[in-house]
């Protein structure tokens, strides 16, 4: 009996065992380290309100007046705020958007001034606001008034907590533009006494944006008034500029909740929105959720770092790097096509804010290790581009073609992606889309190919140098794509292109020199000024732009030795106090430029020299000078994830310095350890060993426990998972023989 008592208290024991739960440890709270307010001031040109990772809707504050440093609709050194907009640009130079403008009031405060088109308006204080991932708050001081935002894909959501008055009012103005944004047409119509919907259309940067959107309130109105060009009217009404004042009485700490579904197709599809996104005015409820998707996707990455600030500016930029694309498709998958048409995307998220002379170079490679499987739906949306107008994007938002800026970008994107093994695209049609986008006769593609490089054009902005470079990049991808596929006679054309950069080289000044039609260079060139021959740039600046051929570069220039004087003289020659620099040449440090994209590699090209070190105390001199955690925390604009991706790849120790090939070069890695957490269910894990502030160069390296004699590492390397050490010392490892791995050669 006893044997029988022991072995059912065992098996008991066992069972117990078997079911206790597991000690959970807690997964630390990501998004307490991230500062939205990184970027608010000075050139940073961000926002600082609610949106969740790519989302539709960037729901933020405007203060209502125009200017270069209220872009993105806030600027951190003003004192006031016109309202809240539901959408935005994040860190661009392009006044366009600001949709949809909301603003309460109450009969507290009533003055008006011209600065703001006489909108109603409130003065806050920074003290009285606050900004997390998903969340902005701020007290309106003249009302009395709380606001509280928080987003979902597709919709906005507002929370304001409103004093005791008898004439509070809620004011939706579709007429309110700022900068380069102008309004077409906008309607509103007053469903019932807590819905309301209607559209925007607009022109500016974005020549045909439409926002449809449904808009519902927790506590119906009194009585509303409708506005026709700023008379009276009635529902519905449809004009250029229309605006609805929402009637209530409120008592003490009343709140109110309005939520806005938005749609670029139609109203069907706002309705879709606010019912599958945000079906219930529970506030607390949809700020939690978005809260929860920024851990999500911060939590793809885990650092560890002794300095708290670079903690929060790394989270930050992890943060920024997803702020852009946004999605365009709504919930029944439609929106407004580039050919001006309403399209649907069948089987994928339709995305666009296609910023890619920016983010072709960091932004989308990092999506590849954080967020492949968005890249798949980002690669078919720059496909349904192509089918939508003969070409792939060049800078695209909202359903639009711009024809911003330079290249044919797409192409390294989409090239990557194959090269990476993204799934779900169809190669055929991305290789037509390619050779499509090179062969067209528009942007001076035709010049180009005729002659071989971009010629001096008539007067005004023409670009030529930065043309031909960015040209000639993409067609080395293209003629990657082309070997892949087995086309050799594309594979001999784009390779042969590829080579054009040659075309513009100046062996006298030995930089890339505007080119006449004749084939003569141009008279009195200056390389340091900045002319209408380099996109953004100067002379200095876009030398390096043969992210493809490296080593040519450098023997063309005369040999490693003359290439690393050269790269000495960029970081070394500072501007002189009577130098005139242009908006965009900030962050400089002798004429590299962090500021601006263009030179965002140039650190990290003495790997290729045999002189990695230069690289480490460069790099480092960078994240530690250029990136602050405070609203003045950006050197320049983020530019839709560009800036704050070079520096979460620069922080974790390598970088793509030929964004198309799978390579990435080392830096010096700022974090102690990291662990990406990839979506393929591995794990790649980054560790500095003896890191600090002094322990800025690398003296060895090993991956996976084995020593590596070589500064790069691959991408299927990072994929396949495992372990990378760097072992850090205070002085330059001068004698290393780490090899890099030329920038022609593919390693996917």
């Amino acid at each position: 009996m006893r044997k029988f008592a022991v072995i059912g208290l065992l098996c008991m024991g066992f069972l117990w065992h078997c079911k206790a739960p597991k000690a959970v440890v807690p997964q630390e709270k990501l998004t307490q380290y991230v500062n939205p307010f990184i970027g608010t001031d000075g050139p940073g040109n961000t926002y600082p309100g609610a949106t969740v990772p790519f989302g539709m809707v960037q729901l933020s504050p405007d203060i209502g007046i125009p200017g270069w440093d209220r872009i993105a609709g806030y600027f951190y050194q003003d004192s006031i705020i016109s309202g809240f907009s539901h959408m935005h640009l994040s860190g661009t130079g392009a006044g366009d958007l600001y949709d949809i403008l909301v603003m309460p009031t109450n009969s507290r405060f009533s003055e008006r001034m011209e600065a703001n088109s006489f909108k109603p308006f409130s003065s806050y204080s920074h003290e009285k606001e606050a900004a997390t991932p998903g969340y902005y708050t701020v007290d309106l001081l003249d009302y009395g008034i709380k606001a509280e935002l928080t987003a979902t894909e597709r919709t906005g959501i507002h929370k304001y907590t409103f004093p005791k008055d008898d004439s509070t009012q809620i004011h939706i103005d579709l007429g309110y533009a700022l900068n380069w944004d102008s309004p077409t047409e906008t309607h509103i119509n007053v469903v019932n006494e807590t819905t309301i919907e209607g559209y925007r259309k607009s022109t500016g940067w974005a020549r045909d944006q439409r926002v449809y959107f449904v808009m519902q309130l927790s506590k119906p109105f009194q009585n509303y008034h409708v506005y026709k060009n700023d008379s009276l009217s009635n529902s519905p009404v449809t004009a250029k500029n229309t605006k609805i004042i929402l009637d209530y009485k409120t008592e003490a700490d009343e709140v109110i909740i309005l939520k806005t579904g938005v749609s670029s197709a139609n109203l069907e599809g706002a309705y879709k929105s606010l019912e599958t996104e945000a079906p219930n005015f529970d506030f607390e409820a949809l700020r939690y959720q978005a809260e929860q998707k920024w851990e999500t996707q911060l939590h793809k990455i885990n650092i560890t770092v002794a300095d708290e600030t670079k903690k929060r500016i790394f989270y930050t930029m992890l943060y920024q790097s997803m702020l852009a694309p946004t999605v365009l498709s709504d919930p029944n998958r439609n929106y407004k096509g580039a050919n001006d048409s309403i399209m649907n995307a069948q089987d994928f998220d339709r995305y666009d804010t296609f910023s890619l002379w920016d983010t072709y170079r960091a932004a989308h490679p990092l999506y590849t290790i954080v967020h492949p499987n968005r890249v798949s739906d980002m690669v078919n949306s720059m496909l349904a581009h192509y089918k939508e107008t003969g070409l792939l994007p060049v800078w695209s938002m909202q359903g639009n073609e711009t024809n911003m800026m330079i290249g044919y970008h797409a192409v390294p994107v989409i090239v990557d992606a194959y090269f990476k093994g993204i799934e779900n695209f169809d190669a055929d049609l991305a290789y037509e889309a390619c050779i499509a986008s090179a062969t067209d006769a528009s942007r001076e593609i035709d010049k180009y190919m005729a002659l071989g490089y971009v010629p001096v054009g008539e007067g005004g902005e023409d670009w030529s140098v930065s043309k031909t470079l960015e040209y000639a990049y993409d067609d080395w991808c293209i003629a990657q794509f082309a070997k892949a596929l087995g086309k050799t006679d594309d594979y001999n054309t784009f390779m042969k292109r590829s080579e054009n950069w040659r075309n513009v080289y100046d062996t006298q000044s030995t930089f890339m020199r505007p080119k006449l039609e004749d084939g003569t260079f141009i008279a009195d060139f200056v390389p340091k000024e900045y002319s209408a021959h380099f996109c953004e740039s100067n002379a200095w600046q876009y030398f390096w732009s043969v992210q493809h051929n490296i080593e040519g570069l450098a023997e063309r220039v005369g040999g490693n030795g003359l290439f690393e004087r050269k790269l000495d003289s960029m970081f070394s020659l500072d501007p002189l106090p009577g130098d005139k620099l242009p908006i965009f040449s900030t962050g400089m440090i002798g004429q590299y430029a962090h500021g601006n994209e263009p030179s965002h590699h140039v650190g990290y090209l003495y790997n290729y020299i045999d002189k990695p070190w230069k690289t480490q105390k460069l790099v480092r001199d960078i994240m530690e000078t250029q990136y602050k955690n405070e609203p003045n925390g950006h050197c320049g604009n983020e530019d839709c994830g560009q800036m704050s991706s070079w520096y979460v790849f620069s922080a974790l120790g390598f970088y793509p310095v030929n964004p198309a090939q799978g390579v990435y070069a080392f830096g010096s890695p700022l974090i102690d350890s990291a662990v990406l957490n990839l979506e393929n269910g591995k794990t790649f894990t980054v560790k500095a060993l003896d890191n600090s502030k002094d322990n800025i160069y690398i003296q060895s390296i090993s991956l996976n426990g084995k020593t590596i004699q070589r500064n790069h590492i691959t991408h299927k390397e990072i994929m396949a998972g495992g372990t990378l050490v760097f072992k850090m010392g205070d002085t330059p490892n001068t004698n290393t023989s780490n090899t890099m791995a030329p920038s022609s050669k593919l390693y996917h």
